[in-house]
């Protein structure tokens, strides 16, 4: 049963030193969670979710990360990666459609700081999440993006694989109970994503809420129907319908998924960027003006219209998720980083008439090509008749065009300073990158945001 391969594997690496290179990337992954964790603790849903558990805090060793306070690992994990996913700053794994830091490293992180685990004991839990989770993810792609979030159902394998090598390191029955139980309580449906509301946040949340709970109770005997992936009745059947479970664990434990993430340039919809990327690389080579602009063509793939076409956005959640906003901001700005969602900048005359003459198509041999490839291409026509056209194959921040370490870091201190000051940044950002040489509570994150 694959379940039990998966299990195997998370046991195996329990009881093993990662591969250097690996290390280095489970660092990377836990940079890039922070640096999407921080804004998001500023805003909703994180900051409701602080408020309507404010009952339990203060217990715990886990912490409630920039607000000064614990709670015990389920609500840790719970508003933590329901915060991380807010911003969308958050890391892909391309091919299954997904962000697996939010849910893996927040369930993690709970669970290592409760358990006083060493930094490397967590970053094998990190990486044993994501190439659990990663290679589900694959195998249910395309057909299970149709209706459901990713993050919400596949995350759960990810926390949980990451909670059972840390609450039973080596065990890998304990991790085959984990994942089965956890699998039963995967959700998020797209929908949640396609209006105001909140709700897609809390998917990342609840997927590491979930995976803790399932660690836990698998570590004191609740056992998981091991079938649960591939069952009649299971976790494909239901919510992809026929996947191909043959290459999940094809290299695992050799070929790390985790060398291959993509880590955002933009903070919005990630569907958005190949565009975006393409928009500012024409306005760039040509030193095209905006009031020169006739029109702007956006081809890409017929996911990325589904879910970011909103050609009028009216708040910032719905502008990260709209293709012509963020287009456009990057035109007249030259980035879509946190200040493309202030209130001044969606009410901004300039970016609403450019936003007019962005034209989408969805085009077949790159809707083919989804999710393996993300890419669009950007024609702008002039008002004189010129044309200057830009086809971005990937995006900046994809395998091929990595964010190097200076980059990330740069990325991290910009979005962590504001919420806990320069120096506290800096501070932590260093201690990150020494994390194996030392423990998880060590970085004194409770004391984040204390008053």
């Amino acid at each position: 049963m694959v379940i039990e391969e998966l299990a195997e594997y998370v046991g195996a690496q329990g009881r093993r030193a990662l591969p250097p290179e690996v290390v280095h990337y489970g660092k990377r992954a836990v940079i890039d969670w922070f640096a999407a964790l921080f804004p998001g603790t500023r805003m909703s849903p994180g900051t409701n979710l602080v408020q309507a558990h404010r009952a339990e805090l203060g217990v715990g060793a886990a912490s409630v990360v920039a607000h000064g306070t614990t709670a015990f690992p389920a609500t840790a994990a719970w508003i933590n990666g329901s915060a991380s996913h807010a911003a969308e700053f958050d890391d892909i794994f391309r091919d299954a459609v997904y962000h697996p830091g939010c849910p893996t490293i927040a369930a993690a992180l709970a669970l290592a700081e409760s358990r006083d685990a060493s930094g490397e004991d967590f970053l094998r839990a990190v990486v044993a999440g994501y190439e659990v989770s990663t290679r589900i993810g694959a195998a249910i792609q395309p057909a299970h993006y149709r209706y459901f979030h990713t993050t919400g159902t596949v995350g759960c394998f990810g926390s949980a694989a990451a909670g059972a090598l840390l609450v039973s390191p080596g065990d890998a029955t304990v991790a085959a109970d984990a994942l089965a139980t956890a699998a039963t309580f995967a959700s998020g449906l797209q929908q949640a994503f396609r209006s105001d509301a909140m709700t897609k946040a809390l998917h990342a949340g609840h997927a590491a809420q979930v995976g803790v709970q399932a660690a836990q109770a698998a570590a004191a005997g609740v056992n998981g129907v091991h079938d649960i992936l591939e069952g009649a009745a299971g976790f494909g059947a239901a919510l992809c319908g026929n996947p191909d479970w043959t290459a999940v664990t094809q290299g695992l434990g050799t070929d790390y998924n985790v060398l291959r993430i993509t880590q955002k340039n933009h903070g919005c919809c990630g569907h958005t960027f190949a565009a975006i990327d393409a928009a500012i690389a024409l306005v760039r080579e040509h030193g095209i003006a905006a009031e020169a602009i006739e029109s702007v063509t956006v081809d890409t793939y017929q996911t990325a219209l589904d879910v970011t076409g909103n050609a009028t956005p009216r708040t910032a959640f719905e502008a990260r998720f709209s293709l012509p906003y963020v287009v456009a901001h990057g035109i007249l700005h030259g980035a879509v980083r946190l200040d493309a969602f202030s209130d001044a900048r969606l009410a901004d005359a300039g970016i609403r008439q450019l936003m007019r003459a962005v034209v989408l198509r969805a085009d077949p041999g790159l809707t083919a090509a989804f999710p393996r490839q993300r890419a669009a291409r950007v024609e702008i026509l002039l008002k004189d008749g010129t044309r200057h056209a830009h086809f971005a194959p990937y995006r900046k921040g994809d395998p091929e065009a990595p964010l190097d370490d200076a980059t990330l870091a740069d990325k991290f201190t910009e979005l962590a300073a504001p919420v806990i000051g320069g120096d506290a940044a800096r501070a932590l950002l260093a201690a990150l990158w020494q994390l194996d040489a030392g423990s998880v509570r060590a970085l004194r994150l409770a004391e984040l945001g204390r008053a």
